[in-house]
């Protein structure tokens, strides 16, 4: 008997990935993504799409539907900036979207569980626990962080209301194939889209803030494992390893074989000075660990970027 998965954002970049991997499991896939970022030709030939926004009756009959054994939510309005300009845009899509498909999840009698895609940084804001450990008190610093830190408290309520368990997979910086600009990790699209063209990179401050840069394929990895599992309550899914931006740049430079020295521009403001997230819970509970490390992600992400320009 098949195993049914129905997968919000499964045509934009993490969800695309996560939808690969749920196909070539075996798995049932149908996604719902209105393609405001996401790519049609992202999502996998063999997954039913719905067009279709998250927080729309649409995206619910087709949950009904599709009458999945796990639904994966990964749509969500990313971008932090945008967070801070308009924070009803950033609720009603990141609240407003989770509770339009939970609701559906209800009505459709047949999700067991639930895989949500949060936040390590954003959650947990500026905090002396380096790496951070999923125990550790959220104290988000922007309106994303705290619809993030929401989210999983509504996932609690269905959780006691309905019987819907639940993984919250904490990400770090997410970054590799079919990435955008947009999003935290997005200096890693902007880094690799410029030196590939030979233009110079921007690092805002100086360069000494870290993030925890995690590969597509081990987040991907990790959705799968806590379907399989349905393992119930938050997890970290990051690397443990703090990574400076210029660090980052120096790496992707090399890879491209650029010589030219980044310029740098006055700090964003509000912006953490370190992110790094603690993975071992979920190598306890998945036996999950990543197996990417830096050097190598960044190099596949660059030929990528390097395969999709020649295109």
């Amino acid at each position: 008997m098949s195993k049914r998965i129905v997968i919000t954002g499964g045509a934009g970049f993490i969800g695309s990935n996560v939808a690969d991997l749920f196909v070539s499991a075996g798995w049932e896939v149908a996604v719902v993504d209105d393609l405001s970022s996401g790519k049609r030709e992202n999502v996998p030939a063999a997954a039913r799409l719905y067009p279709c926004d998250v927080r729309s009756s649409a995206a619910a009959e087709a949950i009904v539907a599709e009458k999945p054994d796990v639904l994966a939510h990964l749509a969500a309005q990313i971008d932090v900036r945008r967070s801070m300009a308009d924070p009803r845009y950033d609720a009603d899509v990141n609240l407003g979207g989770l509770l339009n498909v939970m609701q559906a999840a209800v009505k459709s009698g047949s999700v067991r569980h639930a895989l949500f895609a949060s936040s390590g940084g954003a959650m947990y804001g500026e905090t002396e626990r380096i790496p951070t450990p999923e125990d550790e008190p959220p104290h988000p610093v922007s309106h994303y962080g705290a619809a993030k830190t929401a989210s999983e408290i509504y996932l609690g309520v269905y959780r006691a209301g309905h019987g819907i368990t639940s993984t919250a997979l904490r990400f770090g910086n997410v970054y590799g194939p079919r990435q955008d600009p947009h999003g935290e990790a997005g200096v890693v699209a902007i880094f690799a889209g410029r030196l590939l063209e030979g233009r110079p990179c921007t690092i805002f401050g100086d360069g000494a803030q870290t993030r925890d840069y995690v590969f597509v394929g081990d987040v991907a990895r990790a959705n799968l494992l806590a379907a399989e599992r349905s393992f119930d309550g938050p997890l970290n899914i990051g690397t443990g390893v703090e990574t400076d931006v210029n660090r980052l740049h120096a790496v992707l430079a090399a890879a491209a074989g650029r010589r030219e020295a980044p310029s740098y521009a006055p700090a964003r403001p509000g912006e953490q000075r370190r992110s790094c997230i603690d993975p071992s819970a979920a190598r306890r509970a998945l036996g999950w660990q990543p197996e990417v490390g830096i050097e190598e992600g960044l190099r596949r992400t660059l030929e990528w970027f390097r395969g999709r320009a020649a295109s």
